[in-house]
């Protein structure tokens, strides 16, 4: 029987326990997670082809479903990740500023732990793992619930990452995951201040809106990825025919994927339709304002909206500009503050 709060109470005191654990402690631990991803790959991929499979019926797109996928190569750059939070500093007890004062008492800011973290994601199984390695080595309990659509991929990883702990000094209380998938779990989940002392929301707009208007506990506002890549009059047409492919392409569903292009009126006529047409190679719809769609076929109008819209999809917005300033202004109008490029020589 699914019971919340139980799973909640019982984070907070393993959160007792991974705070005052060691650094050996706590990176022998992660490098045994570590392991163990790599050693139980097939059952991982295993239980994420019946996510995949449910996702097609379901109609999901192709960059969701790519999002969604796990590999052997995923899994072992995923374990990797892990290995290289082990390898980073304690950042516990850190001494941030040590003051005397005229009586001679010393007051200082040291690092601590936060305590229970709740972690609220969509479909994307790498982040089990990634912030359950970063809360850990913070020395913090850690309650995923992730995306339905995911369920049975966090499910084999989260036991996975259980039974590595059954063989650390550390308990493997210190991670939980919300198996139940009903969105009202995760209503109930953001108003238990009594046991979690933080939440991330990680996913898109509705998401993260949902947390953060109804959540007692303090939250930490992530954004969704409406990336944008300025091309300055300076910039190398090759590099930039390049770079804009692979920032677009390489992986639509990553919130780090462009989703705009800006460019100077002095170089919009020779590189926008260099691109228009690497881009349309690979079935990409470009949406422009008048100036591009007067430079190139190929771009279709953009409304207002089009300008805001973080697509995972091939397509993606175009802007000519005037200068930098107005480059700068559209970026700021229209960005989420997650990613933003330059192409330029002139530096």
């Amino acid at each position: 029987m699914f019971d919340l709060e139980a799973i909640c109470k019982t984070a907070k005191e393993a959160s007792r326990v991974i705070g005052k654990a060691g650094i050996n402690d706590k990176n022998d631990a992660l490098l045994k997670v570590a392991d163990y991803l790599c050693d139980n790959k097939s059952d991982i991929i295993k239980a994420n082809k019946i996510d995949l499979a449910n996702a097609e019926a379901n109609n999901m797109s192709p960059a969701l479903m790519d999002r969604l996928k796990l590999t052997d190569e995923r899994i072992e750059a995923i374990a990797e990740g892990v290995r290289q939070v082990a390898a980073l500093p304690d950042p516990i007890g850190e001494v941030l500023s040590m003051k005397r004062r005229p009586n001679g008492l010393l007051i200082g800011q040291v690092r601590v732990p936060i305590g229970v973290i709740g972690i609220i994601y969509e479909s994307r199984p790498n982040v089990t793992i990634d912030t359950f390695a970063l809360c850990f080595k913070s020395g913090n309990a850690v309650i995923l619930r992730g995306g339905s659509d995911c369920i049975n991929s966090n499910i084999a990883l989260v036991k996975i990452v259980k039974e590595a702990l059954t063989e650390t000094n550390i308990t493997p209380d210190v991670i939980s995951l919300i198996e139940n998938t009903d969105r009202e779990v995760v209503n109930n989940f953001i108003k238990e201040n009594r046991y979690l002392d933080l939440l991330i929301p990680r996913g898109g707009a509705g998401l993260i809106n949902n947390v953060i208007q109804n959540a007692t506990v303090p939250v930490i506002q992530t954004g969704t990825g409406n990336c944008h890549i300025y091309i300055d009059k300076s910039a190398d047409f090759d590099k930039a025919v390049k770079i804009v492919r692979n920032a677009k392409l390489q992986r639509l569903g990553v919130c780090n994927a462009a989703e705009s292009l800006v460019i100077h009126k002095d170089v919009a006529e020779e590189v926008l339709p260099l691109i228009a047409a690497d881009l349309a190679s690979d079935d990409c719809e470009i949406r422009g304002d008048e100036k591009a769609q007067a430079i190139s076929n190929l771009v279709v109008p953009a409304t207002e909206e089009d300008y805001g819209t973080e697509y995972l999809a091939k397509i993606i917005s175009a802007k000519i500009v005037d200068s930098l300033d107005e480059a700068i202004d559209h970026i700021n109008k229209y960005s989420t503050g997650h990613s933003e490029a330059i192409i330029t020589e002139d530096y």
